[in-house]
């Protein structure tokens, strides 16, 4: 072999190889953004449940006693810092699971005339939590995974970014909600 020959055989081995670093780097990326935009649909979806809680809580359908302890948790989930926010967000899960599924819950929804109004927000902004929630997780394993690849540990493709973390909380929906 000519050294012409070795040498266009070593600069394309280079330029290979500096395309495949550049696609890793800018599918890291858009993995960080995807994952961005995930948290950011997770926070509309969590808040947005609060909020409904807050109007049912103010709604009058419920007694006193339970409407403010569902107005505390949902305030608590709004107001919660960074560190205290899976705990604040489960503490309202658990709370709208013991409202709902309270005995007279559907006949007092039923009598009110925003109630159904009112139910199939709370039912859709549960839902939209849940969802939410998996796309979340969903984006934080798949960049996880790609952040832990040899090339983008080696090279630092992610930069100093951390790796994400999972956002775990009780959503399960009540018993209600589960049956439609």
């Amino acid at each position: 072999m000519s050294t012409t020959t070795i040498i266009l055989v070593v600069g394309v081995l280079v330029v290979l190889a500096a395309v495949y670093i550049s696609w890793r780097a800018g599918r890291l990326d858009r993995l960080h953004i995807r994952l961005e935009l995930a948290r950011e649909s997770l926070d509309a979806a969590l808040v947005r449940r609060a909020a409904v809680c807050l109007e049912l809580a103010g709604s009058r359908i419920l007694d006193p006693a339970t409407s403010l302890v569902l107005a505390a948790a949902a305030h608590e989930a709004r107001t919660a810092g960074p560190d205290e926010r899976e705990h604040a967000e489960s503490d309202l899960s658990n709370t709208l699971r013991a409202v709902i599924d309270q005995e007279r819950f559907h006949e007092r929804m039923a009598e009110s005339p925003d109630g159904k109004a009112l139910w199939d927000e709370l039912h859709a902004a549960v839902a939209k939590v849940l969802y939410s929630r998996r796309f979340y997780n969903n984006s934080v394993g798949v960049t996880r995974t790609a952040q832990r690849r040899w090339l983008a540990r080696t090279l630092r493709l992610a930069g100093r970014t951390e790796y994400p973390k999972f956002f775990e909380i009780d959503d399960v929906p009540p018993q209600a909600m589960a049956a439609e």
